[in-house]
């Protein structure tokens, strides 16, 4: 297989290995074999991985401006989660660390 058969197959795939694959003409692991062999297939794979998702990214975008609000409140839930829109809050310590507690028992030692 040649680099310029695997950056081909890759053209267009939404970064899909299957596709990939039926496009070479081989197994599933095989075509990840030939994408992660050279550097130049691998940043096309990556590259077209980013280009899907920004389209996706682009037909949410299109939605909530049509009025989709389903849309909108799971864009708020991801992506506005540091204004505090999430189904779910994370505590962290400082500096997004972890938190550290100390925890303090004492005896009663008044008894009757």
């Amino acid at each position: 297989m040649k680099q310029k058969d695997v950056l081909e197959a890759i053209k267009g795939s939404g970064s899909v290995t299957n596709t990939i694959a039926k496009r070479l003409g081989v197994t599933w692991h095989t075509a990840k074999r030939y994408i992660n062999k050279w550097e130049a297939t691998k940043r096309a794979f990556e590259d077209e991985e980013q280009t899907i998702l920004d389209q996706a990214e682009s037909a949410i975008y299109q939605s909530i401006q049509n009025g989709n609000t389903q849309d909108a409140k799971w864009l708020l839930a991801t992506k506005g989660k540091n204004r505090g829109f999430s189904e779910r809050h994370e505590i962290t310590g400082a500096d997004s660390g972890p938190m550290e507690f100390t925890l303090k028992i004492s005896e009663d030692l008044h008894s009757e």
